[in-house]
């Protein structure tokens, strides 16, 4: 059963006039889609998830990180949450043709960034910035037999999540960073018991 998948980033400090630079940090080692470039929708949340937002934009074509950090700088509070969505490209079963047939597709990837105060301090269990990465079928695609064509594809994909997680932690100063799923299960071990079974 597929489940979703986020990295959570900790930073040394996350006060106010420091979250939109650690932000634009994290953005800036993102491997943007070229199909879908850019950040693509902005939010803003004051207090907790269960208030009503105070901005959504929704940008098409994307705009540059640094302009949605800009924009959502306007806002700034430690007791407020901003969400930015942005795309990469990923291989996907291509359904049209079945079998081992893969495409390269844009998938929606969310940066919630989460100041001190927000949401009685949601920070210290889920990072100062969680990367909502979307299922992790993109990356074990359980329930399948892995060819080596398939097993080329899900190589690249993983490949593509570890170097954004490492460049986040050689470009951001972070002091802590966890790669991890709903269900709490051990994701390297989920992940090198599936590619395994071609071995």
């Amino acid at each position: 059963m597929a489940d979703s998948l986020y990295l959570s980033i900790w930073f040394p400090t996350f006060r106010e006039g420091e979250m939109m630079t650690r932000t634009l940090s994290v953005l800036r080692q993102f491997p943007f889609s070229s199909v879908r470039e850019g950040i693509t929708y902005l939010s803003v949340h004051p207090v907790a998830w269960t208030e009503p937002t105070v901005l959504e934009r929704r940008f098409d074509p994307g705009i540059s990180p640094e302009e949605s950090v800009d924009l959502a700088s306007e806002f700034m509070h430690d007791d407020f949450a901003f969400v930015f969505e942005a795309f990469w490209d990923l291989w996907v079963p291509n359904d049209d043709e079945g079998g081992d047939s893969w495409v390269q597709r844009p998938a929606a990837v969310k940066f919630l960034i989460h100041g001190v105060q927000f949401d009685d301090g949601i920070y210290t269990d889920d990072g100062h910035i969680q990367v909502d990465v979307g299922l992790d079928s993109s990356f074990v695609y359980e329930g399948q037999r892995l060819s080596p064509v398939i097993e080329k594809h899900l190589r690249s994909n993983i490949a593509k999540l570890v170097a954004f997680s490492n460049a986040v932690e050689k470009h951001c100063a972070v002091s802590g960073r966890v790669l991890w799923s709903e269900s709490e299960e051990n994701l390297a071990q989920k992940l090198l018991a599936r590619l395994q079974q071609t071995q």
